[in-house]
């Protein structure tokens, strides 16, 4: 595979390259020069495959150039190692759930593959890398997961002070070993400038060879659209009505791109929602034709409170780059707390079902898009984290007690180390040189 920089300013780079740079010199994002459609014949009896074998036809097709089978194989049976099943909500809504991996998060996909593919490189050149990476709440604890005692890499993760779950800190706080974490004063857009511009010194891309793990990598994206196939192939297990609509909870888009990059495969969609909370930059563009990035808002769903999506480009060139083409499949709405809170009563109520909010969220994008579209389809709205993550909130809401799993609730009584720096970049470079 060929990458090139979304700024055009950069040259081409490889898999590999692109992987280990994960930022282009010229501040752009690296995008494949070429996206092909799968054979049709592979979507006529998807429903036959398993989530493994999806995921490596899937991979064979995009890495086959970079990749071989069999090191292909051993990667996706090394990182996709638990389901994404649909639940059965109402009719004609069924729920992704994405939370069934080791931190109970979407991006447990993305970060297990890119620990698996960078190790694999890493290995075969012998050196070493450290890995840079902003989280808005679950990207942290993915990463530390999937990355944790990895060989040849240590991590450093910036969370937002205040501005992620208990559950989500300490999952991202407590492991050490070569995971370490700074506690930045600011917002998750303060975490992600100071990743950037660690990406543009030169002098310390030299020192560390740095690496990022953030969706803006493009080996986050390759395996997050795994799923989107695998919906598909459960949907025509399960004889639902086609074709279907996916509505992504979003926040820095690149699970909203994955899923735009599995449609360029050929992957049959009517629609995606971009579900968004007050965080409405896209779902405003979206309506007017006008970008305008914002301070990002704080909110209860706050692994998506973005001001500044580092994604949006992707999802602009991959959904047909001009304003008129992207709005036609990619359809924007927001919602606010209060809103959010009552679709989490109101479905569980009614269902018996429990919703995090950002699940919430794309519950109610979902809907909003059904009062304006009527038909036939199959609506599946992507849960990204368990609700256990969000207990306050949740319980709150609810007005109950829910039950919590082991793994989360032996979490809370283990000791929070991080570092707490504020949002100028002199004082984290000066850590990373300390370090």
């Amino acid at each position: 595979m060929k990458l090139y920089s979304t700024q055009h300013q950069s040259p081409d780079v490889s898999l590999e390259e692109a992987i280990f740079r994960g930022l282009p010199p010229d501040n752009g994002l690296y995008m494949p020069i070429s996206i092909e459609k799968m054979d049709p014949s592979f979507f006529e009896t998807i429903q036959d495959k398993s989530f493994p074998e999806i995921a490596e036809a899937v991979c064979q097709h995009l890495l086959g150039e970079d990749l071989s089978l069999e090191e292909i194989h051993q990667m996706i049976s090394q990182s996709m190692t638990f389901p994404a099943p649909l639940f059965d909500l109402e009719k004609d809504v069924q729920v992704l759930e994405l939370f069934h991996g080791p931190s109970m998060a979407f991006k447990d996909f993305g970060a297990r593959f890119m620990a698996a593919i960078m190790s694999h490189y890493l290995l075969k050149s012998n050196r070493e890398i450290r890995i840079l990476v902003a989280t808005s709440g679950d990207t942290g604890g993915a990463v530390a997961q999937g990355f944790f005692n990895t060989p040849g890499i240590s991590v450093t993760i910036l969370y937002p002070k205040g501005k992620v779950s208990d559950i989500q800190e300490k999952q991202l706080t407590t492991l050490g070993g070569n995971v370490s974490a700074l506690e930045i004063d600011g917002t998750f857009d303060d975490c992600q400038r100071l990743v950037k511009q660690a990406f543009l010194d030169e002098e310390l891309r030299a020192k560390f060879n740095l690496a990022s793990a953030n969706s803006i990598n493009i080996s986050r994206l390759i395996p997050q659209s795994f799923y989107y196939f695998s919906a598909y192939a459960e949907a025509k297990r399960k004889g639902l009505k086609l074709p279907i609509v996916f509505s992504v909870p979003s926040g820095n888009f690149g699970n909203l791109s994955a899923g735009l990059m599995a449609y360029r495969m050929g992957l049959p969609v009517k629609a995606f929602v971009a579900a968004c909370n007050e965080n409405k930059v896209v779902p405003e563009y979206l309506s007017s034709g006008e970008f305008s990035p914002q301070p990002s808002v704080e909110t209860l769903s706050n692994a998506m409170d973005v001001g500044n999506p580092s994604n949006f480009i992707r999802m602009k060139l991959l959904a047909g780059e001009q304003w008129e083409k992207v709005r036609e499949l990619v359809k924007g709405y927001f919602t606010n707390d209060e809103q959010t809170k009552l679709r989490m009563k109101e479905v569980y109520d009614r269902t018996g079902y429990v919703m995090c909010p950002h699940t919430a969220v794309a519950y109610d994008g979902l809907q909003q898009y059904r009062s304006e579209n009527p038909g036939e389809y199959t609506g599946i709205l992507l849960s990204t984290a368990h609700y256990a993550k969000f207990l306050p909130t949740v319980e709150s809401t609810l007005g109950q007690q829910v039950p919590v799993p082991e793994r989360l609730s032996a979490l809370l009584n283990k000791e929070k180390v991080a570092i707490s720096l504020g949002t100028d970049y002199a004082s984290f470079r000066q850590y990373l040189l300390k370090k």
